[in-house]
């Protein structure tokens, strides 16, 4: 069944598919970065000491 025009003869402006998906792919990528530059610039690592146990059976080869 065709479609019919909508009132008043002038016609929707389609966007193409592949260029909505890379559009929605760049602000998503622009997002995801503006987080990482985000975490970089408002948390600060806190240093600490790590022990970590090591088996003599190791040590001894």
């Amino acid at each position: 069944m065709p479609t019919l025009p909508p009132p008043g003869g002038q016609q929707e402006i389609c966007v193409p598919t592949l260029i909505r998906f890379l559009l929605g792919l760049a602000i998503l990528g622009g997002l995801v970065y503006a987080g990482m530059i985000a975490l970089v610039a408002f948390v600060e690592p806190q240093p600490r000491e790590i022990t970590q146990a090591i088996p003599a059976a190791r040590l001894n080869k």
